[in-house]
């Protein structure tokens, strides 16, 4: 045979030689949630190994992610109080506003994204402003654009609305433009999926739905031609990064979306993920450092150039040890 696809698998210096998917810690977001009050270290019960943090107890966490070569953290608050408008999320002195100005301080060289939602902030668990029991998209905008400012004047570098209302991407990147910020970036979480994968997060950050679901506004798990009406939307509004989440179930969004667009790429390895694998390698099923480099070069392989997980620190770490990328 003059074709042997094997000849270049014969041995682990020609295997990385000739690997197709490249990963560098760079391209690792890790996500975080800080909570209200002092002292708060809270192991997060479906999310084994994952905490809350509280603004004086976080900057160990941030040490240990720098460390292992992790420079860009998302922020996912979780107020003291809640109310029906969601007015945490946009206070001047909310539990994010507070972590930014703490984290610039103590850290500048860390890459700061928040999440602009509302569900953590309101007292109904949704995403936006009711009329009577469902979310009015469009006064919704308003308060997402003043997340986001307040956001970007507390020291955020990226900001990224996680809501799913129509126009958010627009309404913020107007209200960041005439406010100064021209050159914030937008993260848009364009092709966001209502999923069971979920779970542990609202568990986490305490947002589950008072009532219903939220199935009006996040995507159908059936759709993919209207995930891409989702990205291209949110492109021509002014989206910087488009986002695909959750990850492992929805790799075929990834490679889909990144043949069509010029903007960078990014999947989420969501906290159901995390909890899978957490529970799975608990029992002894499967080896949870092999599962971690997999399902993180699968993302990348589908054509992710950011990927945000869980796990970055341990992903960073296999990087340097040469057991991924």
């Amino acid at each position: 045979m003059r074709i042997r696809p094997r000849r270049l698998r014969n041995g682990e210096t020609l295997r990385k030689m000739v690997r197709e998917t490249r990963i560098d810690a760079s391209s690792l977001i890790y996500p975080l949630f800080v909570k209200e009050g002092k002292g708060v270290l809270e192991e997060i019960p479906t999310m084994p190994g994952q905490y809350r943090y509280s603004v004086d107890t976080m900057g160990k966490k941030l040490e240990e992610l720098l460390r292992a070569g992790v420079s860009a953290v998302m922020f996912f608050g979780i107020p003291a109080y809640k109310d029906e408008m969601g007015s945490g999320a946009y206070a001047q002195d909310g539990v994010i506003q507070k972590a930014l100005m703490q984290t610039k301080r103590d850290f500048p060289e860390l890459y700061l994204i928040t999440d602009v939602c509302m569900c953590e902030y309101t007292s109904h668990g949704h995403c936006g402003v009711l009329c009577g029991r469902d979310v009015d998209n469009d006064e919704t905008l308003k308060l997402l654009a003043g997340t986001a400012l307040s956001h970007a004047q507390a020291g955020a570098d990226m900001v990224a609305p996680s809501d799913m209302m129509d126009g958010r991407v627009a309404a913020i990147r107007e209200r960041l433009d005439e406010n100064g910020y021209i050159n914030t970036p937008i993260l848009s979480y364009a092709v966001k999926y209502a999923s069971a994968f979920y779970g542990p997060f609202r568990d986490a950050a305490g947002s589950a739905p008072a009532f219903g679901d939220r199935k009006s506004y996040q995507m159908d798990y059936h759709n993919s031609r209207e995930g891409m009406k989702e990205a291209l939307l949110d492109i021509e509004e002014g989206a910087d990064i488009i986002m695909v989440k959750p990850a492992m179930s929805y790799l075929d969004m990834v490679a889909r979306i990144k043949e069509r667009v010029n903007i960078p790429v990014a999947a989420y390895s969501v906290s159901g993920e995390y909890a899978m694998i957490k529970a799975g390698a608990r029992l002894g099923y499967i080896d949870e450092e092999k599962i971690i480099c997999e399902t993180a070069a699968s993302a990348f392989r589908a054509g992710c150039d950011i990927y945000l997980t869980y796990y970055a620190e341990e992903v960073a770490r296999y990087i340097q040890e040469g057991k991924i990328g």
